[in-house]
């Protein structure tokens, strides 16, 4: 049996592995804390590590010990107030100790401060997408940079010395053996009845003369028999290795987000801390990913991620332009035969007029037949408008590819998202 120590260290010389274990152990605790860590951070700040503080109750140890046992005998104080039997009443004033409570300075007595130690960046992203994916990911394409892999394609006459077919080469080397022997060795089988017919007859009738050129004959048949040889050159075989391309999954993210005069500043921070977040876990969790950013007010228009996250650009509402943008990008460059296609919306729910009936439209006639999954997240503590309305009738026809959320406050955000893109159990 073989055994595997794994004795990776991390930059301060501490067990990897000891680490990874205690992690896997606190689980809730990081989560939690990563949790409450992105609804504080700033928009810049959002991918750092973090540093977790651990209650030291829930870090302590069981510990097993040997009980005192035995028969004892012991002399107790006595009082002269109680007896066996009697009640004793409960201190004036709820009671207490003569420790410190919990938070408050006192000058007597001592504490034990919570456990606290720091998560690197990888590890924050990790906890913070933990069973988290993209809906509905099937469509695969051979396209661009591909990544191949080896796999056996039968054998080859030629190749490298640590691809040699064992098997292969001996199954050759007997098929040659017998092809090459398998007539001077029938021969020499009839010959040998030959000789024991001679042998057995008459000594009188022998004939001497031809049992000795019999016997010269299959010496030299068995001679030629040991010249071939056992194993030749062209016998060895090998393996043949082949490269084939890997499909891979392509996916497109279209992200959409109000810019207009009736999202104020803090709805639209909240707004990109949600897109941040997406950007995020597509990046760190898909290769094949592309995203196209559109702000839209009165009217849409496709920006880079620079502009799309500190423009301060705004107007008017007018929900659809956006909307005819996003169709009109997808049938010029993201063929849904090739490319799994996914769409996320943000908005303060204000739109212009009759425009909420063009929207809702739009996504049942034109936009989701082609996608894998759409997210609308509004952002409002008021109540729910006409375009939300709109929308829980798309959310109606698209069970399955549309999903609908709101957001009130920065403490929504972190939510929101995972029940949004919640990895789907079979």
């Amino acid at each position: 049996m073989s055994y595997i120590i794994d004795r990776r260290l991390n930059a301060k010389n501490k067990s990897m592995v000891n680490r990874q274990r205690f992690l896997r152990r606190y689980r809730q605790h990081i989560k939690k804390a990563v949790s409450e860590a992105v609804t504080k951070r700033s928009i810049t700040d959002m991918e750092n590590g973090e540093q977790i503080s651990i209650p030291t109750k829930d870090i302590s140890e069981p510990v097993f010990h040997h009980g005192q046992g035995g028969y004892q005998e012991r002399v107790l104080p006595g009082n002269d107030q109680f007896v066996a039997g009697d009640r004793v009443p409960r201190p004036p004033g709820g009671g207490g100790g003569d420790g410190a409570g919990e938070g408050n300075a006192s000058d007597q007595g001592e504490g034990i401060d919570d456990f606290v130690f720091q998560i690197t960046q990888d590890e924050f992203l990790d906890f913070m997408f933990e069973d988290l994916e993209l809906p509905n990911l099937v469509k695969r394409q051979l396209s661009g940079n591909e990544e191949f892999k080896t796999r056996r394609a039968g054998v080859s006459n030629q190749g490298s010395p640590g691809q040699i077919n064992i098997v292969r080469s001996l199954r050759s080397a007997n098929a040659r053996r017998i092809a090459l022997t398998g007539g001077k060795r029938r021969k020499i089988k009839a010959l040998e009845e030959e000789l024991e017919k001679l042998e057995a007859m008459d000594p009188a009738l022998k004939d001497h003369k031809r049992i000795e050129a019999v016997l010269t004959e299959i010496a030299a048949l068995r001679g030629a028999i040991q010249k071939v040889p056992w194993l030749d050159d062209f016998d060895i075989k090998y393996n043949l290795q082949v490269k084939y391309p890997v499909p891979h999954s392509k996916a497109v993210m279209f992200c959409l987000m109000d810019v207009s005069g009736s999202m104020s500043q803090a709805t639209k921070d909240m707004a990109k801390r949600f897109f941040i977040l997406l950007y995020l876990f597509l990046q760190r969790n898909y290769e094949r990913t592309e995203v196209v950013f559109i702000r839209h007010h009165t009217s849409a228009k496709e920006v880079e991620e620079e502009e799309f996250f500190y423009s301060r650009e705004t107007g008017g509402t007018i929900v659809s332009s956006a909307l005819y943008m996003m169709k009109d990008i997808l049938e010029e460059r993201y063929p849904t035969s090739e490319w799994n296609v996914y769409g996320a919306q943000a908005s303060d729910g204000d739109n212009w007029n009759d425009d909420s009936t063009t929207c809702s439209t739009l996504l049942i006639k034109d936009i989701l037949p082609k996608l894998q999954y759409y997210s609308y997240i509004e952002i409002t503590p008021r109540q729910h408008q006409a375009l939300w309305e709109e929308y829980e009738t798309v959310a109606e026809a698209f069970p399955d590819r549309f999903a609908m959320q709101q957001i009130i406050d920065l403490t929504d955000i972190y939510p929101v998202f995972r029940e949004l893109f919640q990895k789907k159990t079979a």
